[in-house]
């Protein structure tokens, strides 16, 4: 999630770096629109800069000012089947993300679409460009920027078990990963425990096969007082002794 968002900080900059250049940006596509002799038709999808671009631009500024809206578009979209990956998805995170599929399809057509309140770049057209030719392809970015930060927003909101990592896994097994290490550690030892146990039973097997008979039990005892350091003297009658 922190990679996507840095991503969407490094795409708003280089936008404000194009938005202070939005008169040039449309100067290049007057120049090209009328070199394409394509001037009654309003500016109504990405692809069609592209055409612009890379068959009616004569000159370095102009070209400079079309590749660089049409890399913001390009990197607007990677960065949109990137959050896909990230968020397995509810309806309204998925709703943002295919609008804004939608909008940076090259093909359609953003002609009706508008920059509202408060994004400006609408207002800084005349009133014929803003209604006829450019005021759908300047408000794309705004409003796809916008769209995006509104599913950080809503994405953040969310139990973090939802996000996947980058190799494709769920933060769930990743949680769980170390609290099966000591369930490992301790199926380790079973086994040690068990022949542990199996001595210890063998052991009592063994006392009782001697306990079995009197000769065995004698012999028994005798080793309990050897190991316990305890001697018994001759037996002696009750009484007096010398």
């Amino acid at each position: 999630m922190n990679e996507a968002k840095e991503a969407l900080r490094n795409i708003e900059q280089n936008y404000k770096l194009f938005l202070q250049q939005q008169f040039t940006f449309i100067g290049a596509l007057q120049h090209t629109r009328e070199n394409a002799h394509d001037m009654i038709s309003p500016v109504a999808s990405i692809s069609q800069v592209q055409y612009y671009m890379n068959h009616h631009c004569n000159n370095a500024t102009d070209r400079r000012i079309l590749t660089m809206f049409l890399n913001i578009c390009n990197d607007l979209s990677k960065l949109c089947h990137k959050l896909e990956t990230l968020h397995s998805g509810n309806s309204v995170t998925n709703g943002i993300l295919e609008r804004c599929k939608l909008l940076l399809n090259h093909s359609n057509d953003l002609s009706a679409i508008r920059a509202k309140y408060p994004h400006d770049v609408v207002n800084h057209l005349s009133c014929d460009e803003a209604k006829n030719r450019y005021g759908g392809v300047v408000s794309l970015i705004p409003i796809v920027l916008d769209c995006m930060k509104e599913w950080v927003a809503h994405t953040e909101k969310l139990p973090r078990r939802m996000l996947h990592n980058v190799s494709g896994g769920s933060a769930v097994s990743e949680k769980r990963a170390p609290q099966d290490v000591p369930a490992r550690a301790v199926s380790s030892q079973t086994p040690h425990s068990g022949h542990f146990e199996t001595q210890i039973s063998t052991s009592d097997k063994d006392n009782v096969q001697v306990q079995g008979t009197e000769p065995g039990r004698k012999k028994n005892l005798s080793n309990t007082e050897k190991h316990s350091g305890k001697h018994r003297g001759p037996w002696k009658p009750p009484g007096r002794h010398a």
